[in-house]
């Protein structure tokens, strides 16, 4: 038997998000990754609805991930890109600015060029 949603209730939250996702033509990948995130969101705070939450929940579960969960910017900037779509695009609440986020640590890059020294100092050995 087809599960097929009853059209006197709203539509769940999630698929609000994948629809919405889907009408300003999201990558699939973009979009799993989205509902990923706001589904661990829900868990984390006792799966309250998200609108019963603001901005005071998401920075405590954006620091949760890096404090705790150790996880790279970029996975950190994914997680707050998604909680940002969910309250802006489909609750239609903007959440004031997330200053209080304790930020992931950014690895630091290695140079991709050598000094001159550097580069005599290669050559020199391959001269041996």
């Amino acid at each position: 038997m087809l599960n097929t949603p009853d059209p006197t209730k709203p539509p769940r939250l999630l698929d609000q998000v994948v629809s919405r996702m889907r009408v300003k033509h999201y990558s699939l990948r973009t979009e799993t990754s989205y509902v990923d995130w706001i589904k661990r969101y829900i868990r984390h705070h006792g799966k309250r609805h998200p609108k019963d939450m603001g901005a005071a929940e998401v920075e405590a579960f954006l620091s949760h991930l890096a404090v705790e969960r150790h996880v790279s910017a970029s996975t950190q900037n994914q997680a707050k890109c998604a909680l940002l779509f969910l309250y802006k695009e489909v609750l239609g609440v903007d959440l004031p600015w997330l200053d209080n986020v304790t930020k992931a640590k950014a690895p630091k890059r290695l140079p991709v060029v050598l000094t001159q020294s550097e580069i005599q100092a290669v050559l020199s050995c391959l001269g041996h």
